[in-house]
């Protein structure tokens, strides 16, 4: 059986985000399971508190600490509040919504990145692309099925969720053509942390001792889940690689079966599959679109 140095690096990226989306979806049920115990913001502000613990060590011991400089601060400084609601939003959701659902909206953000990256990076957005967005949106209303007796306004916090991604990720575009991924990636923890300390005297509650440890799990999952998927990306073919992403809907529905028992409706699966479709296709046309500009230069 080869090991992971015989692996090609294509092999080794799929392996990567593919052990991404199994930790992202353990983190994603462990904040579910803490979501009944805590607030939304008392345990937003707790893990994210553990996260920006694990980020400080890594500045310490890698970077150094001229590697939190920030040169555009108006970018980084909208990306900080797009953090804060897109954080607030998912939580929200995994706390009233089963998490296959939740993930399946929360997955069209690559849609909103798609819309509205023509307008606002001046990148161009061809018809197939267009096409797969308009296929994308299709797949959401049958999620979300409005006008039926299944449907709930609660599941509007998801699609939220997604649009407030979407947005979140074209501002980290344009932040990081100036500044490093960590230093964004830091500040925004500490607008979190620092927005969720506010809420203190409101609606925290005492911390059991071994929630502690929960709470530290979940920050250090989100992490390496985070790590796994840029170096997947960073080191295979992002055509490739991308797809693997969504295998984390799969697990979604193990863990919620397993978990709360939830079995996700008909009209939910097929929703995500085109959602999922759609993603891949974009995911693909713009890896055409990079190499093509490669060739070009």
């Amino acid at each position: 059986m080869p090991n992971a140095g015989t692996l090609s690096p294509s092999m080794r990226s799929i392996a990567a985000m593919s052990l991404a989306a199994v930790i992202l979806t353990v983190h994603d049920t462990g904040t579910k399971l803490l979501l009944e115990h805590y607030a939304i913001t008392q345990l937003v502000t707790l893990r994210q508190s553990f996260s920006l613990i694990l980020l400080l060590f890594i500045v310490q011991f890698t970077t150094g600490w001229g590697a939190l400089r920030i040169v555009n601060k108006p970018a980084v400084g909208l990306r900080m509040i797009l953090f804060i609601s897109t954080t607030v939003l998912i939580v929200a959701s995994l706390r009233v919504l089963p998490l296959p659902t939740v993930l399946a909206l929360v997955f069209a953000s690559p849609l909103v990145v798609g819309s509205l990256s023509g307008p606002f990076l001046g990148e161009r957005v061809g018809p197939v692309r267009w096409a797969a967005i308009l296929v994308g949106f299709v797949g959401i209303l049958i999620i979300l099925q409005p006008g039926s007796p299944g449907f709930e306004l609660l599941l509007l916090l998801p699609v939220a969720a997604a649009l407030s991604s979407g947005v979140r990720d074209l501002v980290t575009r344009w932040a990081g053509r100036t500044d490093s991924a960590l230093a964004i990636l830091f500040w925004s923890n500490v607008a979190v942390v620092v927005a969720g300390l506010c809420t203190v005297p409101f609606e925290w509650v005492e911390v059991q001792p071994l929630h502690y440890l929960a709470f530290m799990a979940v920050a250090l999952l989100n992490t390496a889940a985070h790590y796994l998927m840029i170096y997947a990306l960073s080191a295979g073919d992002a055509a490739l690689i991308s797809p693997f992403r969504y295998t984390a809907l799969v697990w979604a529905v193990v863990f919620g079966y397993l978990v709360w028992s939830h079995v996700p409706e008909v009209w939910t699966i097929v929703g995500s599959c085109i959602v999922v479709l759609s993603g891949v296709v974009m995911a693909l046309r713009e890896a055409r679109a990079a190499r093509l500009k490669r060739q070009r230069n």
